[in-house]
């Protein structure tokens, strides 16, 4: 018999947080999130997400022992920007039990019914922010980055089983970096320069601080046909740059400003450090931040995070600017290999981008 809970306690959210870590446990492909980051994701006091959003977080457990888990979420601000009435799941994990599948996946269902919503979406969190999607294609690779799922094979064969169809398709391309920089790319570059817009050079943290409010602005601006987008709050915003700002190197991140100090383009990278989050098991403390910044300084990939340019700017030449700037960083430091990080099968911008320099999808 399986039964059903919701996560009300401490102990039941260590469960849920827990879980995938038993389910991966010999999934060697598998790059654990970082312990501390989901303990803040899953706090409805730490996480801003939650005030807007009606959610539930549901155990199931089999024999005396919790064998699956699910989130369900409506986003309401999503739901009225986009004039939809859709439920999501997110976070499931599982074994291969197809009735516990079935009844984790129908409980969120139900629940979703109650209150009104008629279709359910996902894997889709809170936004596009948080991992998405089941892995269908490049199971024999390792996830490059930790905000990636890698979920296994059988997640999407019981999706189907229950009457799921594909919304959308995530791609994820490797580059190998060229030895030289695309003369073309380079010509493009000095062309952007020579009309008054140039990177704005960073090297400590701290100096980037001050452009975290305009990134953000620039994101909400256009993000916008990017599906499952919600613009973000001002605390969000905060919130998203605390969390992940302390592990980026000012070094890959690429800020373009106008003669008016305007940002107008932006590009933020950081090396794979999935080997090192891999060794410290998920926590940074005591001595996992020492394996996670050995892997950052070994690492020999580059994994793109996010980036946009401004939409009366977009088709000036901005992005090879911004490439080139990244090229230069990611020599300097031996990075061999660049990670587009999920594209949009609809976005054939940035994926024809990819594939002109040599670039090949290796996940879908």
């Amino acid at each position: 018999m399986i039964k059903i809970t919701e996560v009300k306690k401490k102990q039941e959210l260590k469960h849920f947080i827990h879980l995938p870590f038993k389910v991966h446990k010999y999934h060697k492909e598998w790059v654990p999130p970082l312990l501390s980051d989901e303990w803040t994701l899953f706090d409805k006091n730490k996480n801003h997400s939650f005030e807007f959003c009606d959610t539930t977080m549901l155990l199931a457990e089999k024999d005396g022992e919790v064998v699956g888990r699910i989130m369900g979420i409506i986003n309401h601000m999503y739901n009225e920007a986009h004039g939809e009435k859709a439920a999501r799941f997110c976070f499931m994990e599982c074994f291969d039990d197809e009735e516990v599948f079935d009844e984790l996946l129908s409980s969120v269902e139900n629940w979703g019914r109650e209150k009104g919503m008629e279709k359910m979406v996902g894997p889709l969190g809170f936004s596009d922010k948080d991992p998405q999607g089941f892995l269908i294609e490049g199971f024999e690779d390792p996830v490059s980055v930790m905000i990636t799922n890698c979920s296994l094979p059988y997640m999407v064969t019981h999706t189907e089983r229950n009457g799921y169809q594909k919304k959308i398709d995530l791609y994820q391309y490797r580059l190998i970096r060229p030895n030289e920089i695309p003369e073309v790319y380079l010509k493009i570059a000095e062309r952007v320069k020579s009309r008054g817009l140039e990177i704005i050079p960073l090297k400590r943290s701290k100096q980037v601080r001050p452009w975290v409010g305009p990134v953000f602005d620039l994101i909400n601006e256009t993000y916008t046909e990017i599906y499952g987008f919600a613009p973000l709050t001002e605390r969000e915003s905060r919130e998203f740059a605390d969390r992940f700002l302390p592990l980026l190197n000012p070094e890959f991140i690429k800020l373009i400003k106008n003669a008016d100090d305007e940002l107008v383009g932006f590009v933020v990278a950081m090396p794979d450090i999935g080997p090192g989050i891999k060794k410290a098991k998920g926590r940074i403390l005591p001595f996992g931040f020492v394996h996670i910044l050995r892997s950052m300084r070994n690492s020999k990939q580059l994994n793109l995070l996010l980036g946009c340019v401004k939409n009366t700017v977009q088709n000036s030449g901005l992005d090879a600017l911004l490439a080139v700037e990244l090229f230069k960083s990611a020599k300097k430091k031996n990075l061999k290999v660049i990670d587009s990080h999920l594209v949009m099968e609809e976005n054939v911008k940035m994926r024809a981008t990819f594939e002109r320099l040599g670039g090949t999808c290796y996940k879908k």
